[in-house]
């Protein structure tokens, strides 16, 4: 009992004291929370994607090209760095889906050595 009471005690000071950290330099410190891109669960699949055709390599690197808009299909596009065997190589995805629906219709995958 006196230990469950300790610590409820201790679970209430913290949380007095977490809101007022501060820097040192009397500035607050605020933790903001990150939005989740819109690429996301696109970027999802392509590493899924990417160590399902790759398996026996480790992915060092990932990167989000950018995103091609189009009235019905739309891609995404990744670059993934990939270490196999002692080789590094480059493989970029294009994600293609239908624009409004978002229903995957085409994944390509093209190697790179750069």
């Amino acid at each position: 009992m006196l230990l469950k009471l300790i610590r409820v005690v201790s679970i209430v000071l913290c949380l007095m004291v977490i809101p007022n950290l501060s820097s040192g330099d009397g500035t607050h410190i605020l933790h903001a929370q990150q939005e989740i891109p819109s690429y996301a669960k696109w970027g999802s699949l392509a590493v899924r994607k990417t160590k399902e055709r790759y398996p026996n390599a480790e992915i060092v690197d990932y990167l989000h090209i950018g995103k091609e808009y189009g009235t019905k299909i739309s891609t995404e596009k990744f670059k993934l760095w990939l270490r196999q065997n002692g080789k590094e190589f480059g493989v970029f995805i294009d994600i293609q889906f239908e624009t409004e629906s978002e229903k995957l219709l085409d994944i390509k995958f093209r190697e790179t050595d750069r």
